[in-house]
């Protein structure tokens, strides 16, 4: 399997110059090539290949006068930038027939230099060093080594992000490492005051980045404002936001690392409830909250981690309704608002935690565990006859 392993590097000023030119280079190839294939598709007419476009665009394109300087780069990331297009239209024409799993996609954008950039080498144009690594018409960066790389990169994608700080992410291919079996088992229910809660009873806190720094977040947001667009004064106010945002991002990524390393490291079975994470990030009324946590993102970690380790993860149906379902018995009590943390089950008593209740439904509806009721325990009751009592259910004053 590929993974990629990310390091900081710091150019000297002169290659940052080169570094600033490369990516402009493979902007224009990518814009130029983009608004053709789209003037085509007005036109009626098919796509041209990848092929035709790299002829057009980059060879063909330094012998003209107004791409001349497309020769003061490698010819490699704009090689790479084309590649890169082409493979995104597979991607969008493949997700309108249906034939690609997942939401669909949109066509290819055009890219601006006010967003991330970003030019890959292939093995012909970077070399690792010791302390260094060379690239193409660049040089010598300088480069942090974290943590050594299994094996030979296959490719490096040069990074500048929107806090002017730069970074290699080599590509390597990596064997997936057996941990030791173990037998335990665990199902996840993820929440907002509490990160995450797992089914044999442990929470976790989120360090929520942004809900700490929000009242520096709103000052740097009115600083800017007050700014002219395209001033010296503007572009320091917009870094200044751009390295706060960084810095919550590491934050937050830092923790998902660890917590998602940790959980499968010491579970054989990891069991995950499917959240519409999109579609709740619409409420205007938590998404800042669900966004500051990185549900997706974990999700992402540990399905990546999973297979990694040699570890089984599996993702139950969003629509079972984990936190109404007694986990003891099994009966169904109904809806219950977000406010009520503690609820008993109408049918044998039991008091519930909720986040703990939903976890261990979830481990059940894995396949990992078996209710009371599933062991031949007593008969649920109807829905009926739990619909008179329902006022045992009682509010909590901490909303989830």
């Amino acid at each position: 399997m590929k993974a990629r392993y990310k390091y900081r590097v710091y150019p000297t000023p002169g290659q940052k110059h080169q570094l600033a030119k490369l990516f402009g280079c493979v902007r224009v190839v990518w814009n130029d090539s983009l608004a053709f294939c789209k003037e085509q598709y007005k036109l009626g007419t098919k796509k041209p290949s990848n092929s035709e476009l790299q002829k057009q665009f980059i060879t063909q394109a330094k012998k003209t006068e107004e791409r001349e300087w497309l020769s003061d780069v490698s010819v490699v990331p704009l090689q790479q930038s084309l590649n890169d297009l082409n493979q995104a239209y597979q991607n969008f024409f493949t997700s309108t027939k249906g034939k690609r799993k997942g939401r669909a996609i949109k066509p290819p954008r055009f890219k601006t230099r006010k967003s991330r950039q970003t030019a890959r080498f292939t093995l012909r144009g970077f070399k690792p060093h010791q302390d260094s690594v060379y690239l193409a018409k660049i040089g010598k960066l300088k480069i942090v080594w974290s943590r050594g790389l299994p094996a030979a990169p296959s490719s490096v994608t040069v990074i500048k992000d929107s806090a002017n700080r730069y970074f290699l992410s080599f590509v390597v291919e990596i064997k997936p490492e057996v941990l030791p079996k173990t037998d335990n088992s665990v199902g996840i229910d993820l929440g907002i005051k509490t990160f995450a809660t797992l089914s044999d009873g442990t929470k976790i806190d989120a360090p929520k980045p942004l809900k700490k720094r929000i009242k520096k977040y709103r000052k740097l947001s009115k600083f800017l404002s007050k700014k002219t667009i395209g001033s010296k004064r503007y572009e320091k106010a917009r870094l200044r936001i751009a390295k706060f945002h960084a810095k919550l991002k590491d934050t937050r990524t830092d923790f998902l690392h660890k917590l998602s390393t940790q959980i499968i490291r010491e579970n054989q079975t990891i069991i995950l409830e499917d959240l519409n994470v999109s579609g709740m990030v619409k409420n205007r009324k938590l998404s800042r909250a669900i966004s500051d946590l990185g549900w997706r993102q974990f999700r992402t970690l540990l399905e990546g981690k999973a297979e990694k380790y040699s570890r089984e993860f599996r993702v139950i149906d969003r629509w079972l309704a984990t936190s109404q379902i007694c986990s003891n018995c099994g009966f169904k009590g109904g809806f219950l608002d977000l406010s009520i943390r503690e609820w008993e089950c109408l049918n044998c008593g039991r008091r519930h935690d909720r986040d703990h209740n939903a976890a261990i439904n979830i481990l059940v509806a894995g396949g990992q565990s078996e209710t009371l009721n599933g062991r031949g325990g007593k008969q649920k009751t109807t829905a009926k006859v739990a619909a008179a009592c329902e006022a045992s259910t009682r509010r909590g004053a901490t909303a989830r």
